[in-house]
């Protein structure tokens, strides 16, 4: 995609977006609801025309071309099964269009690889109205697989699933992308997806790509604070300069973001400390600690044996702090290289 850009009245749903995925990779557009995403695949799949910039798919340019002749894939956010068509009537569907015609032999060979990749061959034979959730964006899922074109594009596939089955899932569908070295453009506003499935992450706002690389340049050296509020949980804390002391502050600081990596947090021997927890999350394997600061709340994560407990006052230290101008750009100081 060079300079792709598309209005609606006058909101500009994907402006100027530049953006290359090169063969096998996994790309996830990360962003909020409304952020353009899915208008970057509709754009790709050309079910929405471009009002400027131009889009090329295995070196051809399809700026102009009809959706049937992009060859590609596409699986939307709800399941879209033929309800009165058999699992395998579903997932040979693809097969038997007048644009990609394909043999009896060849489909049930394609069908049966799919459905064993997915580990759906017991349900073959049932209707899509006899499925779970799960079981349906699996379907869905193979329904686009089982063609292999040039691009799979995946519209929040998962989004719809209760946790357990979108963690499984997650894992299932990096599996097959490697297994068969399939070409995804996924978007989503889930950050562990992005992180967990993406050979790349692009973060996306108002249209506008933002900043692309991998899940750990993304997180690490974020370009801006909108960026670096996308990735993380607890989510990064956000602070005034001189809330915390004991590092050097570039000048045009307007903001500070702490990762709770890079807080240490210990009780304070004297009951002085400059913050005080105010409340405990206990979440198994770790605790949110909400610790309060002046007028300012943040929130990081400790083990659970650690000896906190709610009024404890506590001292702070930061470690790799992010500095910010007033636009929200990254400024760079000592402390974050």
């Amino acid at each position: 995609m060079r300079g792709v850009s598309k209005h609606f009245g006058d909101i500009p749903a994907v402006d100027h977006l530049d953006l290359t995925v090169s063969d096998g990779e996994f790309v996830v557009l990360l962003g909020p609801t409304g952020a353009g995403k899915t208008t970057t695949l509709r754009l790709v799949a050309g079910l929405e025309k471009l009002d400027a910039g131009t889009i090329s798919i295995g070196g051809h340019d399809v700026t102009t071309a009809d959706p049937a002749v992009r060859d590609v894939s596409f699986v939307f956010q709800q399941y879209s099964l033929y309800p009165h068509l058999s699992v395998y009537e579903n997932l040979a569907f693809p097969l038997r269009s007048p644009a990609h015609p394909h043999s009896k032999s060849e489909i049930r060979q394609r069908v049966t690889a799919i459905a064993e990749m997915l580990r759906i061959t017991h349900k073959l034979d049932n209707r899509a109205t006899q499925l779970s959730g799960g079981e349906m964006q699996r379907v869905a899922i193979g329904r686009a697989m089982v063609r292999e074109p040039q691009i799979y594009l995946m519209d929040e596939p998962l989004s719809s699933l209760d946790a357990k089955l979108r963690a499984d899932l997650r894992l299932e569908l990096k599996r097959i992308q490697q297994d068969l070295g399939a070409t995804l453009l996924y978007v989503t506003h889930d950050q562990i997806e992005a992180m967990t499935m993406a050979n790349r992450i692009g973060v996306i706002n108002q249209g506008r790509l933002i900043q692309v690389g991998s899940p750990r340049e993304i997180y690490q050296d974020p370009c801006n604070l909108y960026v670096a509020s996308r990735l993380g949980q607890p989510a990064i804390n956000v602070i005034p300069p001189g809330l915390i002391p004991g590092f050097a502050v570039p000048p045009d600081t307007v903001s500070i973001g702490a990762r709770t990596e890079h807080m240490r947090i210990s009780r304070s021997v004297n009951g002085s400390g400059h913050g005080k927890v105010e409340r405990i999350e206990h979440l198994g394997d770790q605790n949110h600690l909400h610790l309060r600061i002046g007028d300012h709340q943040i929130v990081t994560l400790v083990d659970p044996e650690t000896p906190m407990a709610r009024g404890d006052h506590v001292d702070i230290e930061l470690t790799g702090p992010m500095f910010f101008d007033a636009a929200g750009n990254r400024l760079r100081g000592t402390e974050d290289g």
